[in-house]
């Protein structure tokens, strides 16, 4: 039982046709550096890079209990880091980058894999799977940090987190809840009245209050005007309140994209 732990440059490869090749590596080096340097300061192993993407995971190879707690610390300090390194690439003039991370939480297979001749220490499993997917998807609901169900229960004691969504990830039956990694501890007054708004309007909207929800979202945005989930919903209550959900609506997005 362990976390993986995926992050990704947000539109690299625009980024990537753009700047010289020597240029590009620099630009690599100094994002991967640091953000390396934190998986292995928060226990963590470091499983691959995948062009600009980093695939890591927490609990092996020696096992400890409290390895979703380690994972969530990362990547709440990977997206410190990244404002520091966005304000260095502002000096120095090359293009600012925007990172995603998705966390989650499961029994996978962890050992040497491979062919006779190479072989790697990897992991593999449907948890692994989910995790991959979970980074991808914070671009639909303008989140940097998304964390399954199976994370939040191991972490919900000492992370601030909160529900963004029901989802039915492609290839699966069963509905995951995902959430928002937002703080560890305790988060400014502003952000813990933007949560409040948005978790009561959450809880209207899934009991299919739409007009009260867009106005609790709408708080929401009064206090951070970027709030992602919160633009997400206002849009989805829109849409509802003009086109109404069939009875049999049960409040599921389905993820059609890997």
């Amino acid at each position: 039982n362990i976390t993986v732990f995926f992050s990704d440059i947000r539109g690299f490869t625009t980024i990537s046709e753009k700047l010289d090749p020597k240029v590009l590596s620099d630009l690599l080096n100094m994002y991967l550096t640091p953000m390396t340097d934190l998986v292995f300061e928060n226990q963590g192993t470091l499983d691959k890079y995948m062009g600009d993407a980093v695939m890591a995971f927490f609990g092996a190879p020696i096992h400890y209990n409290d390895h979703a707690v380690w994972a969530c610390r990362c990547a709440l300090q990977s997206i410190a880091k990244l404002v520091v390194l966005q304000e260095e690439f502002r000096q120095k003039g090359l293009p600012i980058i925007d990172i995603g991370i998705g966390l989650n939480t499961g029994d996978c297979s962890v050992g040497n894999m491979g062919s006779q001749s190479v072989r790697s220490y990897t992991v593999m499993g449907d948890s692994v799977n989910l995790g991959s997917r979970l980074e991808g998807i914070n671009k639909q609901y303008g989140t940097r940090i998304i964390i399954s169900e199976f994370t939040y229960k191991d972490v919900k004691d000492i992370m601030i987190c909160r529900e963004i969504d029901l989802v039915r990830v492609k290839g699966k039956e069963l509905p995951v809840k995902i959430y928002e990694l937002v703080a560890e501890k305790n988060a400014p007054q502003k952000i813990t009245e933007l949560l409040n708004y948005f978790n009561e309007g959450y809880q209207n909207y899934h009991k299919k209050n739409f007009q009260e929800a867009l106005q609790l979202f709408s708080k929401a945005l009064n206090i951070n005007p970027e709030d992602g989930p919160s633009k997400l919903y206002m849009d989805r209550c829109h849409e509802f309140l003009n086109s109404p959900p069939p009875e049999s609506w049960d409040g599921v997005f389905i993820m059609t994209t890997k």
